[in-house]
């Protein structure tokens, strides 16, 4: 009769190891893929909400479907004309079918990883330094395709790839500040120039004028004494048409 309890207990004890062995919660986000005596079980996916396993026979492996955000660790890279720089991006990507991810890759996280390192080399390196500068979108949009390609077996999903940054040698990052300094210096030569030539065409229409016209020249002369008046001068000389004296100089009859 001593011995009733103490067994109960163990059966108990049993009991919960049993049950806890046996039932899983899976979050909204989660699915799990589940083997029994090392086979897919149907499709192999479970969840989201509550699971029930065999104990020892079924086996559960946990996979979050939610977009990962990995970071690729800077790459030298050797572009296409001879520059050595240093460039880091960032991967986003989610599972879209469990079963493969955990099926036909050891470690999804860790070869997406890989092979966005090795890709974003390859890729840049075919590239030149002013592409990689001036057409950044059209890089990014040539890693996703790849990666996602070569991932898609995986039953991962690669929706976007940005370079984040691009580490230039310091000679090379002079050498760009002088060019730049030397275009802006050509624009603004070319900007005077230009304007130079608009001027000098305004004061050939305006001469044109004035030559067909005797009395704009009057009237020009007239304005210039008037601006000359509202300075402070006590004497002020300017040449006066004589067209304005003709009628002075007439004899008298």
């Amino acid at each position: 009769m001593e011995t009733f309890p103490v067994v109960l207990v163990v059966v108990i004890f049993f009991v919960v190891i049993i049950l806890a062995n046996a039932i899983r919660i899976l979050r909204e986000y989660e699915r799990g893929v589940v083997f029994r005596l090392g086979r897919l079980v149907g499709s192999g996916v479970r969840g989201p909400g509550l699971i029930i396993l065999i104990p020892i026979v079924d086996k559960m492996v946990k996979v979050s479907l939610r977009t990962v955000v990995m970071d690729v660790p800077p790459q030298d890279v050797i572009t296409q004309d001879n520059v050595s720089i240093k460039v880091n991006a960032v991967v986003y990507f989610r599972v879209i079918q469990p079963q493969k991810a955990v099926v036909e890759v050891e470690n999804y996280l860790m070869a997406t990883s890989q092979l966005s390192q090795t890709t974003l080399r390859s890729v840049l390196g075919q590239s030149e330094l002013d592409d990689l500068l001036s057409q950044r979108e059209k890089i990014n949009q040539r890693l996703q395709q790849i990666i996602d390609a070569h991932t898609e077996p995986w039953g991962i999903k690669v929706s976007n790839v940005e370079v984040k940054q691009i580490d230039l040698p310091q000679e090379m990052q002079r050498a760009m500040a002088k060019q730049a300094e030397a275009e802006r210096e050509r624009r603004s030569k070319v900007i005077a120039a230009e304007g130079e030539f608009q001027a000098s065409q305004r004061l050939a229409d305006a001469a044109k004028i004035l030559a067909d016209q005797p009395s704009a020249i009057t009237l020009r002369y007239l304005q210039t004494l008037r601006e000359i008046a509202t300075e402070k001068n006590s004497t002020t000389i300017f040449p006066v048409p004589i067209d304005l004296l003709k009628p002075f100089l007439k004899p008298q009859e």
